[in-house]
C-alpha cells in the first residue's frame, strides 16, 4: 500500500532549548493522537530511526495521528559505558548510534527532555483537530528512555492539574534510576543472549546518570518507577521477554496497580529490546494494533 500521508515538521522552543515536532496525520483518522518519544539511552535517536517514524507510519495507517518529538539529547559522555552490541538485522546498533544519529546538535540533561514533551502534549491539543483528532484524545507514549519521558510527563501532567492525557503507552521502558533485578526466568533468558544484546548493571547506570546531569535520581519525573502514582493516566506496558529493562516495566505496572490505575501489560514473547526498530517484524505489528486498539477503548470509540 502507498504510503499517503503528508508529514510536515513544527518547531518548538521549551525549557529554553528549541526543538522540533514531526506531525503524521492520519489518512482516516479515529479522533486519537499520539504525542510519541524514541529511545536511544536519552543520548542517541532521531526522527528518522525506525522506532520513530516507521512506528508513527504504522499507528497514522490505523487512524491515530502522531506527533513524533525530536527532543533534546543528553550528552553523549556515557557512550563508552555501552557494551559492544551484536548487529541485529534492520536495526541500529546502540554504540553505532553516535555516528548515525544526533551527532551535530545541542544537547542538555534532565529536565530539558520532560518539560519538552509537556510542551508537545500542550501543542497537540491545541492542534488536535487541524489533523482529525481530538483534543481530549491526546495520548503520551513512547519506547525505552521515549516511555521514561512520556511517564514522566504524565506525572508532571497530573501534578500541573488541568487537562490530562488520553492514556500513557510505554513500550519496554526504562522506569528506575536502578534496575529491580531479575528473577530466576528473566536471568535463564538473559542467559542465552549474546553479550551484545543485554545491558548490564553498570552500563544502564551510566547512561541514567548522564541523563540526570546531578539531579536526584529519586525525582519522580526523572524516573516515576517506585512512586506513588495515583491519579495517573491508564496505561499500557508492553515489555521484551528477553530485556533487562523488563523488571522495570513490570515493577511500574504494580505501582500503577496498586495506585488505582487502570494498567493493560503484555509480555511480547521472544522479542528482545528494541524491537519496534526491526521493520517489518511481527512484535512490532502487534504491537502498533495493540496500542491503536487500546487508544481507541480509552477514548470511548468502537473497536473494529
Amino acid at each position: 500500500m502507498a504510503d499517503t500521508l503528508h508529514v510536515r515538521d513544527v518547531e518548538l522552543s521549551a525549557a529554553e532549548h528549541e526543538f522540533r515536532l514531526r506531525v503524521y496525520p492520519a489518512a482516516e483518522p479515529d479522533g486519537t493522537v499520539l504525542v510519541w518519544l524514541h529511545g536511544g539511552a536519552f543520548m542517541f535517536g532521531d526522527l528518522e530511526m525506525p522506532e520513530a517514524d516507521e512506528t508513527a507510519r504504522q499507528l497514522a495507517r490505523r487512524g491515530t495521528t502522531v506527533i513524533s518529538v525530536d527532543y533534546t539529547l543528553a550528552s553523549t559522555d556515557a557512550v563508552t559505558a555501552l557494551p559492544a552490541f551484536e548487529p541485529v538485522d534492520g536495526m541500529p546498533a546502540p554504540d553505532q548510534l553516535a555516528a548515525s544519529f544526533g551527532v551535530d546538535r545541542e544537547r542538555a540533561p534532565y529536565p530539558v527532555a520532560s518539560l519538552q514533551v509537556v510542551a508537545a502534549f500542550d501543542w497537540a491539543r491545541e492542534h488536535a483537530a487541524e489533523f482529525g483528532g481530538l483534543a481530549d484524545a491526546v495520548a503520551l507514549g513512547g519506547a525505552s528512555a521515549g516511555g521514561n519521558l512520556a511517564a514522566g510527563a504524565a506525572l508532571r501532567l497530573r501534578d500541573r492539574g488541568g487537562a490530562q492525557p488520553l492514556a500513557q503507552v510505554l513500550i519496554y521502558p526504562v522506569l528506575h534510576a536502578v534496575l529491580p533485578e531479575p528473577d530466576e526466568e528473566l536471568t535463564a533468558i538473559l542467559a542465552q543472549l549474546p553479550p551484545g544484546l543485554r545491558f548490564p548493571p553498570e552500563a544502564t547506570r551510566a547512561i541514567n546518570a548522564n541523563y540526570l546531569g546531578g539531579a536526584s535520581p529519586d525525582e519522580v519525573y526523572a524516573f516515576p518507577g517506585g512512586h506513588d502514582v495515583r491519579g495517573a493516566a491508564a496505561a499500557l506496558i508492553v515489555a521484551s521477554e528477553g530485556d533487562e529493562l523488563r523488571p522495570s516495566a513490570e515493577a511500574y505496572v504494580g505501582d500503577l496497580a496498586r495506585g488505582g490505575v487502570d494498567v493493560e501489560y503484555v509480555n511480547e514473547r521472544g522479542a528482545i529490546h528494541g524491537f519496534l526498530n526491526l521493520v517489518g517484524s511481527p512484535a512490532a505489528a502487534r504491537t502498533a494494533d495493540r496500542v491503536s486498539r487500546f487508544l481507541l477503548e480509552r477514548a470511548g470509540r468502537d473497536v473494529a
